[in-house]
């Protein structure tokens, strides 16, 4: 039986020495920095320059040129006018947007501004101007 404990024991220390020798190598100031390092960062605006663009940032005290009609139909109005979703008449369909032509340009450029049926406010383009929406609108038509 002391044959037994005496091995028991010694497994015992064997494991307790282990433990204590990967405590010590998970000390060295290589391991704790490894640890407790940051998992992400915080962007402050000075580190954004050159990736975002903001009107505070301008030199000059013009507007911004307005974006095109192409420009604004492909940023915003081509996910439902290039599909047909929700009703919407694809450009360059004559026969879908016949209708809407009959209601005339000055009708078309309000409900586009001020949202129609499933189509919401400014076709969903929050940041685009009232030119912009109508230089979209002008780009549709032209298509037809």
């Amino acid at each position: 039986m002391s044959l037994l404990r005496n091995l028991l024991l010694a497994g015992v220390a064997a494991a307790s020495l282990s433990g204590m020798a990967y405590a010590a190598n998970n000390m060295s100031p290589e391991a704790i920095a490894e640890r407790t390092k940051p998992i992400g960062s915080v962007y402050r605006a000075a580190d954004l320059e050159g990736f975002v663009e903001t009107a505070a940032a301008s030199d000059s005290d013009e507007p911004a040129a307005a974006r095109s009609g192409e420009e604004v139909y492909t940023a915003a109005c081509s996910a439902c006018h290039g599909s047909g979703a929700a009703g919407a008449p694809i450009k360059g369909n004559a026969e879908q947007w016949a209708s809407h032509v009959e209601k005339g340009r000055d009708t078309l450029i309000k409900h586009a501004i001020e949202g129609f049926n499933a189509m919401p406010p400014r076709g969903a383009c929050g940041n685009c101007s009232d030119e912009e929406i109508t230089n979209a609108v002008d780009y549709m038509l032209d298509a037809v």
